[in-house]
């Protein structure tokens, strides 16, 4: 108990037994196929212009050691963010992910897409497999949401209820689709879809908390968002707390683990300095999500 990371479980673990919870739901946790991985660690390391800073990883370890560290942290449900950057490779990317949800049930069963020709067929066979949750990454894949491509995809997973985590904020970089005009349009097209916006839309939060008020699916995720790390580049204005707690019900917790330049416990500090309350952090940290994906439909759903 004297490594740094057994210290960490602890507090972790202080954490949500404080707040009387069972442990914790990350929706935003990263697991792909160890090449691919290697490739997003290589591009960290390097500063690439989508980052542009200095961001060495926290969690630099093989796939089951990062497993039981989000267990030994007390996550009870976590996903596995992945995501293509060019056509032909998403459809290799879901088979990867239904296997690896297959052999590790507390990960929620993770899919993606990219607008192409047969997108809608694989996106189909993985909802038909069980896919939980969906990853959109609109600043790597440097894909507009509206591409007619995509439209079919969209349609189905906001018919199916399916959540998708997007990346559609312009931090820590923008991108040629990123920022709240894009995804506004798609939201007027798709107004039930379930878009949960990764890194609560950073830096343009206002704007994405706007667009939460006006689509009641919109959830936005807390991955970085808070920290010391992001608030140096793209700070949470103050006066807009109060939006925080009135949209309680639909921030759920994101971490971005393994690829933070933190201990994954200051995401839970940076939470709880809000000081919007123990019933805010509970929704945040656990029960919204909880309620996101409880959904007895899924013959492999689990209890939370």
């Amino acid at each position: 108990m004297n490594s740094p990371e057994s210290r960490e479980s602890v507090e972790v673990a202080d954490f949500w037994r404080r707040l009387g919870l069972p442990g914790l739901v990350d929706v935003h946790t990263h697991f792909m196929p160890d090449r691919v991985l290697a490739k997003v660690w290589s591009y960290f390391d390097a500063a690439g212009s989508l980052t542009g800073v200095d961001w060495p990883i926290a969690y630099r370890h093989e796939e089951q050691r990062r497993i039981a560290l989000l267990r030994e942290f007390g996550v009870r449900t976590f996903t596995a963010m992945l995501y293509p950057h060019k056509p032909a490779m998403a459809a290799w990317l879901n088979s990867w992910a239904a296997d690896f949800a297959a052999r590790t049930p507390d990960c929620l069963h993770t899919a993606t897409f990219f607008p192409e020709d047969g997108a809608r067929e694989y996106v189909e066979r993985a909802v038909r497999q069980g896919a939980r949750v969906f990853k959109a990454h609109l600043q790597v894949g440097e894909y507009d949401p509206n591409d007619p491509l995509l439209d079919d995809v969209w349609g189905l997973l906001s018919d199916a209820g399916v959540p998708v985590v997007t990346h559609c904020g312009s931090g820590p970089a923008p991108g040629r689709f990123t920022g709240p005009g894009p995804t506004g349009r798609l939201l007027a097209r798709h107004p039930r879809l379930r878009l949960v916006v990764a890194h609560l839309g950073m830096p343009e939060y206002g704007e994405f908390l706007a667009l939460a008020e006006r689509y009641g699916e919109v959830r936005l995720d807390t991955t970085m968002a808070f920290t010391d790390f992001s608030e140096r580049f793209a700070p949470f204005p103050r006066e807009r707390r109060g939006e925080l707690a009135a949209l309680g019900d639909r921030i759920l917790l994101g971490s971005d683990f393994p690829n933070i330049p933190y201990p994954y416990v200051h995401q839970l500090r940076a939470l709880e300095r809000l000081d919007l309350g123990d019933a805010w952090l509970r929704a945040v940290c656990h029960d919204n999500a909880a309620a996101l994906f409880s959904d007895n439909s899924h013959p492999e759903a689990r209890s939370f």
